[in-house]
């Protein structure tokens, strides 16, 4: 995972994530909602954060499932 997390960002554990009762998955980042999964996206999503080793590997599947929505240039609020 070196070569993934250069910045080491996921380190700071940036994402979260819940499940609502109709199983739909609700995706955060720094506490804002950036992704939801539902139905088959949703079932490989838990399978594959129930099969990862640490909490960084959940963070790197998070990462990947909400895509490219950073870029690098936001401003911290």
């Amino acid at each position: 995972m070196g070569n993934i997390d250069k910045r080491n960002r996921l380190a700071d554990i940036p994402f979260d994530y819940r499940v609502n009762k109709d199983g739909s998955i609700y995706i955060e980042y720094e506490g804002k909602q950036v992704k939801i999964l539902k139905g088959r996206e949703a079932d490989k999503f838990l399978k594959k954060v129930k099969g990862a080793d640490d909490e960084k590997g959940i963070q790197l599947i998070m990462a990947k499932a909400t895509g490219n929505f950073k870029r690098g240039n936001e401003r911290k609020n």
